[in-house]
């Protein structure tokens, strides 16, 4: 509804499992719907007919080349996407594909072109008898697109080919990550310094209320600006982040500046306008970080929105 409503465009629309109520909300406002398994598509294929959004099915290729688990589709046992084993198993006939228009396949996370270019072929082994009948192939996100070292015309290479192998199809990517790509920082206060074994520094800024990455992939963001981070041993004095929160593991990492830390220090993280802030919680009532737009020329800031014991209170209650 977000995506029809604001950038008033093509949608697409993807969960692992919709409810019959989420789906007749869904498909006035998607361009584009892909379901999960046969059982979805046999449940609630009727209610596509004449309907705008054009019906298809995520398929995992069972082909890894994400590193971490957590974030790999494709990772064994996955819930996302159907097997090439269930999706052409004995039961299944033509009828049950019957309808569906497009294929969608999600492999990828922060990578670059040649792990599309090792993934494709698995893709078009798998599934590629039912590509004659398609409308439209979904190449799914984490194409790293943006990055400097990105290799861009490898990608231009494989789709070009792809059309030419399969040129009644539209081809789509979703480089969700790589459209906001080192955009937004979080800037966040020193509040106190102590010493266990090492010097700690406690942020105003937490782990696993504000940065849940951190603490999940985990992710390592880079500190900028006047007080830069670096790993421990390339500068002088080390200290470890904590947050304000009572989970014990509510560490952001262990950072080495060119001097100690002192209470009222602010530190500039990177590249936190995207899986960081839309993941931000009030878990043990730590307050949200505030959203603002900066204005390098001018040196102005301007608050968008700030958030309150209300957003707290009122979440649950």
């Amino acid at each position: 509804r977000l995506g029809h409503e604001q950038f008033n465009c093509e949608v697409h629309a993807y969960s692992p499992a919709f409810t019959e109520v989420e789906l007749k909300q869904v498909i006035p406002l998607a361009s584009h719907v892909s379901f999960n398994s046969l059982n979805q598509w046999t449940r609630f294929r009727s209610l596509f007919v004449d309907a705008g959004a054009s019906p298809g099915f995520r398929v995992n290729p069972e082909h890894s080349e994400v590193a971490t688990p957590l974030y790999d589709p494709c990772a064994p046992c996955s819930r996302l996407g159907i097997t090439q084993a269930e999706l052409f198993a004995d039961a299944v006939t033509d009828g049950d594909r019957a309808g569906l228009e497009g294929l969608h396949f999600h492999t990828l996370c922060e990578l670059n072109a040649d792990a599309l270019q090792r993934t494709l072929p698995v893709v078009e082994a798998k599934f590629g008898s039912l590509l004659p009948d398609m409308k439209w192939v979904n190449m799914g996100g984490g194409h790293h697109i943006t990055r400097p070292d990105y290799d861009v015309d490898l990608l231009i290479q494989l789709l070009t080919d792809f059309r030419q192998r399969h040129p009644h199809v539209d081809l789509y990517l979703e480089p969700g990550e790589a459209i906001a790509l080192n955009a937004g920082v979080l800037v966040t206060t020193v509040v106190d310094t102590l010493h266990n074994t090492m010097d700690i520094a406690i942020l105003d800024t937490s782990a696993t209320t504000h940065m849940p990455d951190v603490l999940e992939m985990p992710y390592r963001p880079q500190i900028i600006g006047d007080l830069p981070g670096a790993k421990p041993g390339e500068k002088p004095h080390t200290f470890r982040l904590g947050g304000p929160s009572c989970l014990a593991g509510d560490i952001i990492g262990d950072y080495a500046f060119d001097r100690p830390l002192q209470v009222g220090d602010k530190l500039v993280f990177a590249d936190m306008a995207h899986y960081t802030m839309v993941k931000t919680t009030t878990f043990n009532g730590v307050p949200l970080p505030a959203i603002a737009v900066h204005d390098s020329q001018s040196g102005q800031t301007h608050v968008i929105k700030q958030f309150g014991y209300e957003d707290y209170r009122d979440r649950l209650s």
